[in-house]
């Protein structure tokens, strides 16, 4: 019994905590094809999470390589099924070798481990997205170490964020109406808050008027330090048309400027007109989605 006990128990350490430890936790629903959407528990975000997926054509179960990743990330008021109900990324990757993931990140998630007035806690959606997501892509999808990350508006903060804070995991970032700098203009941000009622938006990074909070914004702010994006591909673009394009246009320039004074190459597309709205952001994608897939070795998307 106790040699039974110990092989468990080191099972558990090898496997990580037990909600993710083989199925357990975890809920598949096939949508048809090669999408499916994935349902687990995250300790993270304190409750059940889920994730669209376009698997490569050539996936299977059993297979014994693994396949590239390319995250999508939504926009505020937004979930996992934005990217394919939206745009036509399915189609698009049809041949494409590698695992397109949209995860769920909350309507106001914003991409972050929430600063909840010093307490922490959940949610935590960039633990979520980082670390646990990313367990469940590796064991049970055959995902790989070759990543590339992009999104719109709310989801084009965070590919920029995850890019340059974890700049070991990622080799591509793209950001289509990205609110890059959120300090720029913490208005805007507060402003998302219609979407979520009821929440205290000083939850997520604090108060950027107080000193002792400010840095939080800061760390969330990716034109504040480009130094991890640098060696990356990287795409930024956005419309002026309307007040919100020109907030997230004032902020992206920001970031552009910051990464060309740091010797960065960064390929743009400020375009005239344009409105905050998803025909936008499926042509971006089909813009950039070339270099993104070059950069992580996935062949080539579909005409």
């Amino acid at each position: 019994m106790k040699a039974l006990l110990a092989v468990l128990a080191l099972a558990v350490l090898l496997t990580g905590p037990p909600e993710f430890a083989g199925d357990a936790g975890l809920a598949e629903h096939w949508l048809g094809g090669r999408e499916v959407d994935v349902t687990m528990r995250s300790a993270a975000v304190g409750g059940e999470v889920t994730t669209r997926l376009l698997l490569p054509p050539d996936w299977s179960r059993d297979a014994t390589r693994t396949w590239p990743v390319l995250y999508l990330l939504h926009g505020s008021g937004d979930d996992h099924a934005a990217w394919t109900d939206h745009t036509d990324v399915a189609a698009l990757t049809s041949t494409v070798e590698a695992i397109i993931v949209m995860p769920d990140g909350g309507r106001c998630g914003n991409y972050s481990d929430w600063w909840n007035q010093g307490r922490g806690g959940g949610p935590a959606w960039e633990t979520f997205h980082l670390t646990e997501l990313r367990r469940i892509l590796e064991t049970r999808y055959h995902a790989g170490n070759r990543r590339a990350v992009a999104g719109n508006s709310m989801g084009g903060m965070g590919a920029m964020h995850y890019a340059a804070t974890h700049p070991d995991l990622f080799q591509a970032a793209a950001a289509y109406s990205g609110a890059v700098d959120p300090l720029t203009y913490p208005k805007a941000t507060e402003s998302m808050w219609l979407l979520c009622p009821g929440t205290d938006w000083h939850n997520l990074w604090g108060d950027p008027t107080r000193p002792n909070e400010v840095g939080m914004w800061l760390a969330h702010s990716p034109a504040r330090d480009v130094s991890g994006l640098r060696g990356k591909t990287l795409f930024i673009s956005s419309g002026d048309g309307d007040s919100v394009e020109q907030v997230v246009r004032a902020e992206s320039k920001v970031l552009v400027d910051r990464l060309r004074d740091a010797g960065i190459p960064v390929t743009t597309e400020f375009y005239s007109g344009g409105q905050h709205a998803w025909p936008y952001w499926q042509r971006e994608l089909r813009r950039s989605l070339p270099a993104l897939l070059n950069a992580i070795g996935a062949g080539t998307m579909a005409r």
